[in-house]
């Protein structure tokens, strides 16, 4: 009899680990939406992009004003190359966050990147008109400039990046190759 009771709670035992586990897992409180956008970070720096838009999606879930969750969504989706994903999450994150530059920027970014130039500069004049001395504002927009066949404008620009202290020796030189 001892030994059908000890062979039955060897047969038992993975069950019993089962339950005791899954009821602690049960019993865990969810993360708050800044614990889940910053778990997203972390898949999204390990290039892990769709587990990082779901964290993404779970800290919006949890607090949808929390611009950054937005913001960090645009780029998740932005690096998979969806950019009206990417621009419809700036677009948000600007609704909930009219001053932040970085939206501006990535979404100016995203425009350039679908051949809307016209919507990208908008985007670095806003980045400018909200941070005058933000030098990469300059620069992408000088990027755009040329990419629409505005030389004058881009080198005017590369020209204020560097003003500004974002004159590296490889800026530099693209700026007096390209601006003579």
């Amino acid at each position: 009899m001892e030994r059908l009771n000890m062979a039955t709670a060897i047969l038992m035992l993975p069950f019993l680990v089962l339950v005791i586990f899954g009821c602690a897992e049960a019993q865990q409180e969810p993360l708050s939406a800044k614990e889940y956008c910053n778990r997203g970070v972390s898949y999204f720096e390990k290039g892990q992009y769709d587990k990082a838009i779901a964290d993404y999606n779970k800290a919006i879930e949890t607090d949808p004003k929390l611009a950054g969750a937005y913001y960090n969504r645009g780029i998740a989706y932005g690096e998979k190359g969806q950019y009206d994903k990417a621009i419809a999450n700036y677009n948000k994150a600007i609704e909930i966050d009219p001053k932040d530059a970085r939206a501006y920027n990535n979404r100016g970014i995203a425009y350039g990147k679908k051949g809307q130039y016209d919507l990208s500069i908008a985007d670095f004049n806003k980045v400018i008109e909200i941070n005058p001395s933000d030098a990469e504002a300059y620069i992408n927009r000088g990027h755009t400039y040329m990419k629409s066949g505005n030389k004058e404008k881009a080198c005017s620009d590369w020209k204020r990046a560097c003003e500004l202290g974002d004159c590296t020796e490889d800026k530099t030189a693209k700026t007096k190759r390209w601006c003579q």
